[in-house]
């Protein structure tokens, strides 16, 4: 049979947003491989994608509508309906609702395109006047720094690290989570670049890097001002820039000019020396980049310490060299081009301001009884592209709000997550080789157009579709509702020709090459603002669990635990595909071996990992990628797959982030004994 291929494109919260072409024979996907000639791809896929025909063709794909017939309580029992109950249900349920702002959707990047991911159905929750949801859970307190810092989240070209010199890989674990950044670098690495690893974990990354800082959770922001610091005292300052770039430098000098290395050391877990090394390689070294990544933002004082670090190369002028300056976030550069307002049409709100309800917060919002400050209880709860009774912090309480048998809850989905194993009806849902979309990306600056591979599976449809006909259901005839995807896609972007989209598969935006070069940052006077003007200067914000601020707190809980994702998974999304599950064998904890021996703890023996919100059951792993007075939780596996039906953010907490409101998974303390 002939065999042929289709332009697709990667969907997950990944900054590398691949180019893929899709081998097809009949409606069968054969294998899925990264385009050799889209620049930022370069023909390679991580573990994780080139397994999506897996995913696609799973044998426990979720392919028909299933209602619910056990308790919330009981083990999940489902059994299959047709579409037209499943929608009549959602309709019934949702008329029966007076204050639909009872009703809340909650939803992430299980796809970040622009029409799968939202569109539709942000279209229906205006038009219903549905809660909305403030999507903190992953990057906004990285989003609000940078942007605080920059006037956008915009950073330098991914394939300019290749130029670099120095290469400060910060709070990134690149070979897991960023494989395309990692090629540059290596090819830096080649040509003499230094690599330096800034991380509290010993990641895979860390080993292949000269260099490894092994900094304590929460203290990026005092690292940063101590940097500053020697930049400053040493007179390694680029004044030229700085004056024609930066605005507000004195009072940002006067408050580095407070963090010696000697009061940052202590702070950090990192020597003097280590400190004056780092801040001279960094000065002396041309061209110097940063790849900072949000795993460092996870904690209180995230959205400070991305400011902070933001602001190293605007002092050194690291910005006027290709291969200098830093990378946080490049989806400003799309942001112009994005006509959000097409998409969603806010102007259904009809003047309405329905409330706002914190995705990091959903199980406090899913167990309050409803306030006058509040508003009603959550009475009906839609999730799509998300799975938060996995990946939302104090899940425990993520849970019992989702086994309350008065919440009417409906989930969009490929499987049967822990998330899907407490609704009341399960919608089956499109995997990106089976629909339409288009996608922006935040580690490059091209835009990507995904083509259907194969007809949807099952009875599966595009999240699009599925909106639609719930506001058919809803009686809603507004002629919005009733456009195609192609259509949608034609409206996503502005400037940018579909046709020639369509026809390569991808295209790149109009960035300037060197676009920071001369200043000119999207800020009313063109400078980077080292003091803002209503956050004033940045500082260095302390976690809300730790030593220095809750010591009672730190001598009951003195390990600080941080939970990054494991290798072969991407959030939540592949955690179901055995052959990756195979790969990481089983939920662990990584120990230093200090640590473990002061516990009586020995490699592989089954720990008890535990704080004030609860515990979890881990085999221990003291394999050297742990630091002193640290504990890494590798994540996020679903709960169902745990020793004891828990993951680790039955430990976490809903404290948010300074700025952005975000989730502080990596501000956690907590006790290890053996179990």
């Amino acid at each position: 049979m002939t065999s042929r291929i289709v332009h697709g494109a990667c969907p997950h919260d990944c900054p590398d947003t691949c180019a893929l072409a899709v081998h097809v024979q009949g409606e069968q996907v054969i294998k899925v491989q990264g385009r050799a000639d889209h620049p930022n791809t370069h023909g390679a896929l991580c573990t994780k994608v080139s397994r999506y025909a897996e995913r696609t063709h799973h044998p426990e794909r979720v392919l028909t509508p299933l209602k619910r017939v056990s308790k919330k309580t009981e083990p999940p029992r489902f059994e299959p309906i047709g579409w037209d109950e499943a929608l009549r249900t959602i309709a019934t349920k949702f008329n029966a609702i007076d204050d639909k702002q009872a009703i809340q959707p909650y939803s992430y990047a299980g796809t970040m395109g622009l029409l799968q991911g939202g569109s539709m159905a942000d279209r229906l929750w205006n038009r219903l006047g549905a809660a909305r949801l403030d999507r903190t859970i992953c990057a906004s307190a990285g989003a609000a720094g940078l942007t605080a810092a920059y006037g956008h989240r915009i950073g330098m070209h991914v394939r300019h690290f290749a130029d670099a010199k120095l290469i400060l890989i910060w709070g990134s674990n690149s070979i897991a989570s960023n494989l395309h950044f990692w090629t540059y670098a290596n090819q830096a690495k080649r040509n003499g670049a230094k690599l330096i690893a800034i991380d509290p974990r010993r990641t895979e990354t860390a080993d292949k890097c000269h260099q490894h800082l092994a900094l304590r959770p929460g203290s990026d922001g005092a690292l940063a001002l101590a940097l500053m610091h020697e930049l400053i005292k040493n007179d390694w300052l680029d004044l030229d820039y700085i004056e024609r770039a930066v605005e507000g430098f004195e009072g940002l000098r006067a408050k580095a000019l407070k963090w010696s290395p000697e009061r940052a050391a202590p702070v950090t877990g990192l020597s003097v020396d280590e400190i004056r090394g780092l801040a001279k390689d960094y000065a002396q070294t041309a061209p110097a980049a940063i790849r900072l990544n949000y795993g460092m933002q996870r904690v209180h004082g995230g959205g400070n310490a991305v400011r902070l670090i933001a602001l190293l190369p605007c002092l050194t002028g690291a910005w006027k060299h290709q291969g200098g300056g830093l990378l946080l976030s490049a989806s400003g550069w799309a942001a112009p081009f994005k006509n959000n307002d097409a998409l969603e049409r806010p102007d259904l709100l009809a003047g309405r301001q329905p409330r706002m309800v914190n995705m990091s917060a959903i199980g406090d919002a899913l167990l309050h009884p409803g306030s006058a400050e509040f508003g009603p209880p959550i009475q009906a709860l839609v999730v799509y592209n998300s799975n938060p009774a996995a990946v939302a912090p104090e899940s425990a309480k993520v849970v019992k709000g989702l086994q309350r048998e008065d919440l009417f809850t409906v989930v969009l989905e490929h499987f049967m997550t822990d998330t899907a194993d407490l609704a009341d009806l399960v919608l089956p849902a499109t995997t990106q080789l089976e629909h339409l979309d288009v996608h922006t990306s935040y580690g490059h600056t091209d835009v990507l157009i995904n083509e259907p591979a194969i007809p949807a599976q099952g009875q599966a449809k595009p999240n699009t579709q599925i909106f639609r006909e719930i506001a058919a259901a809803l009686g809603f005839t507004d002629p919005c509702f009733a456009e195609d995807d192609e259509a949608l896609a034609r409206q996503a972007l502005t400037g940018i020709d579909f046709d020639a989209l369509r026809a390569q598969g991808w295209l790149p935006l109009p960035v300037p090459e060197h676009p920071l070069a001369d200043g000119d940052f999207p800020t009313p006077s063109g400078k980077a603002w080292a003091t803002h003007p209503t956050l004033g200067v940045p500082d260095f914000v302390p976690n809300h669990e730790c030593a220095e601020v809750d010591p009672a707190l730190a001598a009951r809980f003195p390990l600080a635990m941080i939970s990054p994702p494991a290798r072969n998974f991407l959030n939540s999304s592949f955690v179901n595909v055995k052959s990756l599950r195979d790969i990481e064998r089983e939920p662990v904890l990584e120990m230093h071996p200090d640590d473990a021996a002061a516990r009586g703890i020995v490699d592989g023996a089954m720990v008890r990992v535990f704080n004030d919100r609860g515990e979890q059951l881990l085999r221990a792993a003291v394999n050297g990628r742990a630091r002193p007075g640290v504990v890494n939780g590798l994540g996020i596996w679903w709960r169902k797959f745990g020793v004891d039906g828990k993951n680790v953010n039955e430990l976490t907490h809903q404290r948010l982030t300074d700025l952005g409101a975000a989730a502080t998974f990596y501000d956690c303390l907590v006790e290890v004994a053996l179990a």
